[in-house]
């Protein structure tokens, strides 16, 4: 049996035996908090079983899930969205949203099922788990489990490595010889994998472990090595002297946003321009539609890592000393929440990348995005700070995945090269969590997103004094709190002018002078110049704390007063009072 991939809603019992108490405690818990809908998280879906998965859950949920296509791929699959939202505390467009996708690299093909997951553990939970029942009641999500199909799709069928199918499936000219796919990789060992070829060389610099033939290493000093390395397995099938350079696709969709974009020749597989992907450009409508996301989660398969924005060295000025901060005190609780994962900044600590997805979202849109990479080895070794041997590792790898990620080694009269050696790790090998670990995978990296989700700015009327200054002036001060970590907008979007400002507004009286002042006791105020009854506020509300207003008033005693404050990224509030002079406890509506 492959626990890869084997019949849909089976395994259960494989994942409870491997973890032991782990697993029994959730599998107790989710015993107590039960779906209406059976999905086994200790294996991989293709694009039907998705679907169906994906269906299956928006029937069972219609209070809370609709269903929509984006758009078609570029072989015609459709791209799925996900709303969740509570319908009967508002509309999803006015409440703060998050965004969460997967799988914009073929091969990535565990963040889908995180984001299913995320689908499946919110429906369950709600009105069950009070914590999760607060948040949908309170935000909308916004779901794409795959933002590349074609290439989930083209993985899970064909021959593959661990790395590719990463690209969309748009047929395109890598080697500009004028064909299109022509010379792709070959499985010549059929067994439906693309693994590594070896040329037999007398001079070579590689050669076979003597403990363990399965094991290919660099020769030692003094030590005549008997192989070369040829790379992936396949033969030259246009004749051109090279091999597989012109494979299925061969662009990157996370490469193909706007902010930061670059052509091919600074930025590989960055496409002819922003969004030409019909996949890319579906996403990008979504979108630039709804304002009211505030949050992105984009999931990736490897690495152990929580990435941040900028993705080149030169937009880090971008980022203001209050948005790091939200960045940092979001980044630090996902490295509780995830063992063996490094909070990161993209260019400092990984590499740099022009056009990146959550780059367009954080520097294009003012939204707080994070990329996670879903696994690493740190996860499943038994000690992850020691350094294992090629030995002790393969060892371990057998005893623990039975062999499951590894094709032996054999000979094979290659038409270019003659005899070679053909084997190695599998497209399941490397970059994909075992499945047995998939779950726990899925489970911690959603309640990260949940953190970060709950973190969306919440506003409430905190105070609000009024004081008569004459028979018919009176003087109005107003503090609104935002509860959460995330500001109502980012430094960035301030300062860019990206989005509307948020905007208080007071009606029922006429205004004579408003504007802001430091807190309530002070005598002082920063005034507007004009339209004193509408105060727009570029710089909105930072994240945990409170701004003060303050409205000068004619009017009568008793005459009823509307505040209101509105903001893209935050739900708008408003509330009624008499001109009376003394305190008011705020009624938040």
């Amino acid at each position: 049996m492959n626990i890869f991939k084997t019949p849909f809603r089976s395994l259960c019992v494989v994942c409870i035996l491997v973890l032991g108490g782990v697993c029994n405690s959730s599998a107790i818990a989710q015993q107590q908090v039960s779906s209406r809908v059976d999905v086994s998280w200790n294996r991989f879906y293709d694009y039907d079983e998705v679907t169906q998965i994906i269906h299956d859950l928006v029937d069972a949920y219609p209070e809370l899930l609709t269903l929509e296509s984006l758009g078609k791929s570029e072989l015609g699959r459709d791209m799925w969205l996900i709303t969740l939202n509570n319908s009967k505390t508002g509309p999803a467009g006015d409440k703060p949203a998050m965004y969460i996708d997967g799988n914009v690299h073929g091969n990535e093909i565990q963040a889908t099922e995180t984001v299913l997951y995320s689908i499946w553990y919110l429906t369950k939970s709600f009105g069950q788990v009070d914590q999760l029942t607060e948040l949908i009641d309170r935000v909308a999500f916004y779901f794409v489990p795959s933002l590349n199909p074609d290439g989930r799709a083209e993985w899970f069928a064909n021959p593959n490595t661990p790395h590719s199918a990463r690209t969309g499936q748009r047929p395109t000219d890598n080697d500009f010889d004028g064909l299109l796919d022509e010379d792709g990789p070959d499985d010549l060992d059929g067994d439906g994998h693309i693994t590594r070829m070896w040329k037999f060389d007398t001079n070579g610099r590689y050669r076979r472990n003597e403990l363990d033939p399965r094991i290919i290493e660099r020769a030692p000093e003094g030590v005549q090595g008997e192989l070369s390395r040829l790379g992936s397995e396949g033969i030259d099938n246009d004749g051109d002297g090279r091999v597989n350079e012109d494979g299925p696709g061969g662009y990157d969709m996370n490469r193909n946003w706007a902010s930061d974009w670059q052509p091919n020749y600074i930025q590989y597989g960055a496409g002819q321009f922003p969004f030409d992907s019909k996949e890319t450009n579906a996403i990008a409508q979504f979108i630039l539609k709804h304002p009211n996301i505030a949050a992105g989660q984009s999931y990736h398969n490897t690495g152990g890592m929580l990435l941040r924005g900028p993705g080149a060295d030169y937009l880090e000025n971008l980022y203001s000393r209050s948005d790091r901060s939200v960045y940092d005190k979001l980044g630090d609780a996902g490295e509780d929440l995830l063992p063996y994962y490094d909070y990161m900044v993209i260019h400092a600590d990984l590499y740099t990348v022009h056009g990146g997805f959550v780059n367009w979202m954080a520097e294009g849109l003012g939204i707080v995005s994070f990329t996670n990479e879903i696994w690493t080895n740190s996860r499943m070794m038994p000690d992850p700070d020691r350094e294992f041997s090629a030995e002790e590792r393969m060892r371990w790898q057998d005893r623990m995945l039975f062999g499951q990620t590894f094709t032996d080694y054999t000979e094979y009269d290659h038409p270019t090269h003659g005899k070679v050696l053909i084997g190695g790790g599998t497209k399941y090998s490397s970059r994909v969590t075992p499945p047995f670990m998939l779950e726990e995978g899925c489970h911690r990296n959603f309640a990260f997103t949940m953190f970060h989700a709950t973190n969306m700015p919440e506003i409430q009327y905190k105070w609000v004094g009024i004081e008569q200054l004459d028979s018919t002036l009176w003087e109005v001060t107003v503090e609104i709190e935002n509860t959460k970590i995330i500001p109502t907008r980012l430094g960035l979007a301030a300062k860019k002018n990206i989005g509307l400002p948020d905007l208080l507004t007071l009606e029922g009286v006429d205004v004579v002078l408003a504007g802001t002042v430091s807190d309530r006791f002070d005598r002082t105020i920063d005034p507007v110049e004009h339209r004193p009854s509408m105060l727009l506020l570029n710089n909105g509300i930072r994240g945990n704390s409170t701004n003060t207003y303050r409205f000068l008033v004619s009017g009568a005693k008793g005459d009823t007063v509307k505040l209101a404050y509105r903001a893209e990224k935050a739900r708008d509030i408003s509330m009624q009072f008499t001109l009376e002079a003394g305190e008011n406890a705020p009624s938040n509506e």
